[in-house]
């Protein structure tokens, strides 16, 4: 089954969010009319009997499962509990009640995990065969775990019931509407927040944790949007040949040093800020580029250039974010 019904039911979980966001208006330009959507106020996804009485009400025939507690080390390293915990209990509840509400078998769940679910020393780029090869990054270990079951739950809801489910692994993300916030934010829009202030306040430095070594891929919300869109609109058969497990990675294959990146968004926001590194704080892996040749041969590709993308993100955090309070 795939989507090719403008008039077909989708429940986007976590419309929000990020991605979320992107992945409703990838849909919207789309055609497509019939987009479910709830609030964490109108539905909590850790409720299962709440989330089961949605299926059942609204019967959703395509799912899109973009909600999850996400954060950057920091966050990671202060709430472990709750990033396994939320984390598997969104994805266990909706998953399940897509399966019990027939998503599987009249349409599609698309499951949107990360990158860091390939283990730490995973050979480079990471292929999907890489998955439970070898030990995970510890500093976001728990977020990991959940969403590898995640990944694992899809594949047996396949094998034990025919279920069309398909699980996105993506590189570190960005775009308009990220979160800024010191304490929580990845690593990408936090750099954009630094700089700012450092301009705003004329400061002669930026502190950054680790040693700035680290690789790391970008790819922009709405790239990832257009890859939801594409791979809901896959035939079934296209997909299962590029992809019998339904792991697809979806990166744009190119990466670059932390302080490559900085420098980088320095020269964005305008800061004349010289860059020092706090080499006590934790580097995270030292490599996370993926290999995307499934997605490729399936015919899609990533399309913002990082440069780009950084440039147009900052435009909205100017816009929107520039004046909102920093964390301490």
């Amino acid at each position: 089954m795939h989507l090719a019904d403008p008039e077909a039911p989708i429940y986007v979980a976590g419309h929000r969010g990020l991605v979320g966001r992107a992945v409703v208006r990838a849909l919207e330009r789309a055609g497509y009319r019939d987009l479910r959507l709830r609030t964490h106020a109108e539905l909590d996804l850790c409720d299962y009997d709440a989330v089961r009485r949605f299926f059942d009400r609204e019967r959703p025939r395509f799912v899109v499962l973009a909600a999850a507690k996400v954060g950057g080390i920091l966050a990671n390293a202060t709430y472990p509990a709750d990033f396994l915990a939320e984390n598997l209990a969104i994805i266990l509840n909706v998953m399940r009640a897509a399966h019990e509400g027939g998503v599987g078998a009249h349409g599609r769940l698309v499951f949107l995990g990360s990158s860091c679910i390939y283990p730490r020393d995973a050979p480079q780029p990471m292929r999907e065969e890489h998955l439970l090869t070898g030990v995970l990054e510890a500093t976001n270990e728990p977020y990991a775990v959940a969403k590898i079951a995640g990944v694992k739950l899809a594949e047996a809801y396949h094998r034990q019931h025919g279920d069309d489910g398909v699980s996105l692994m993506t590189t570190n993300l960005y775009g308009p509407g990220d979160n800024f916030d010191l304490q929580s934010s990845h690593v990408l829009p936090a750099l954009i927040r630094k700089f700012h202030e450092a301009k705003r306040a004329g400061a002669r430095t930026v502190e950054l944790w680790g040693t700035g070594t680290p690789r790391r891929e970008f790819l922009h919300a709405e790239d990832l949007a257009d890859a939801v869109r594409f791979t809901l609109e896959l035939p079934e058969d296209r997909l299962r040949a590029a992809a019998p497990d339904g792991l697809l990675n979806v990166g744009t294959g190119e990466d670059l040093t932390i302080r490559e990146l900085a420098l980088l968004v320095r020269g964005v926001v305008g800061s004349e800020a010289e860059l020092t590194f706090d080499p006590a704080k934790p580097d995270g892996t030292p490599r996370k580029l993926l290999d995307t040749s499934r997605m490729e041969a399936l015919g899609w590709r990533a399309r913002t250039p990082l440069p780009d993308g950084v440039a147009a993100t900052y435009r909205w955090f100017l816009d929107h974010a520039a004046e909102t309070p920093v964390a301490a």
